[in-house]
């Protein structure tokens, strides 16, 4: 065989493994095991919004959503809600994922109240488990499988607890649907979760595949074909142990979230501790943030919370 048919010969074989394995150099039949594709330069990175409201579901939500590859823009919203403070948790997820912008939109959902979030009710504290609440077992494959044949019908009213907050799932995806538009994003990410849950309507599959299809029919970008707009939610069939267990992985400090429904105000302080700190402002809950406030521990999010690190087999924060 001439040398130039042997050279080839060769490079025909080279062919041939790339093909089957993806990798030149490789045997046949043997595959690279590729953790995240490296980024081309040439592409423009993918864009996502994501809605973050700085608790346990929506920041790990932001670090899945980054680790993905996206460039996450965050959007946060303060509706004069009885727990502000989860607003100054979101602006430290944002900065220690390096968010590329967060955003936070105010207006005023106290005005038509209907929530125990937006009005003075009282939040149910120790409240009796319902529906996927009850069920504590490890087999989370069959809370999975129940939670999520859940219909409108097996709903009942009673089963909602007044945490609800009237349509405010709809609202928060409508703003991020026309951020999204504007941005030219085709993905938007939310922490909606349908296994440790307190039963809300809008957290449901049914509802974000509805949700998907409205804002397909209803953009610009999208009846003209440029956009095929994605509602995500990663975290809807994992348990809160699982969620913890994720966002460990990914390195997010659990520490500058925020849970608890119903803060409450510190016991009266000296007016200066040890370092001239004034009163009433001190790192709560092993916490990094900065409050006056601490955890109720009774609400459902708060209870939601110490079971998934008790789950998770991780140090409660």
């Amino acid at each position: 065989m001439s040398s130039s048919a042997q050279g080839l010969t060769e490079k025909k074989a080279q062919r041939m493994t790339f093909i089957k394995t993806g990798v030149r150099g490789q045997g046949l039949g043997i595959r690279k095991k590729i953790q995240s594709p490296t980024p081309n330069p040439q592409s423009p990175i993918p864009k996502a919004v994501v809605l973050l409201s700085g608790g346990i579901d929506s920041s790990t939500t932001a670090a899945i959503a980054k680790h993905e590859g996206y460039e996450v823009y965050a959007l946060s919203f303060d509706y004069n809600q009885r727990h502000k403070i989860e607003l100054e948790a979101a602006k430290k997820v944002a900065l220690a994922l390096k968010i590329k912008k967060h955003l936070v939109i105010k207006f005023n959902l106290r005005a038509i109240g209907g929530s125990a979030l937006t009005s003075e009710m009282e939040v149910p504290k120790d409240r009796k488990a319902l529906g996927v609440m009850r069920n504590e077992s490890k087999d989370t494959s069959r809370i999975t499988h129940y939670a999520l044949r859940i219909t409108h019908h097996a709903l009942r009213i009673t089963d909602i607890p007044v945490t609800y907050v009237p349509a405010r799932n709809t609202i928060f995806l409508s703003f991020a649907l026309a951020w999204a538009e504007a941005l030219k994003a085709g993905n938007i990410f939310i922490g909606a979760n349908a296994v440790d849950y307190s039963g809300y309507p809008d957290c449901r599959p049914e509802y974000l595949k509805a949700f998907e299809k409205m804002a397909n029919l209803a953009t610009k970008a999208s009846v003209e074909g440029k956009i095929r707009f994605a509602i995500k939610a990663p975290l809807l069939r994992l348990t809160k142990a699982e969620i913890i267990k994720r966002g460990t992985e990914l390195g997010l400090d659990y520490s500058l979230t925020w849970s608890c429904y119903d803060p409450q105000p510190l016991p009266p302080q000296p007016p200066l501790i040890k370092g001239g700190i004034k009163r009433g402002v001190v790192s709560t809950h092993k916490s990094k943030l900065i409050t006056s406030f601490v955890p109720c521990g009774r609400c459902d999010s708060c209870l939601f919370r110490a079971k998934g690190f008790r789950e998770a087999g991780v140090n409660p924060i």
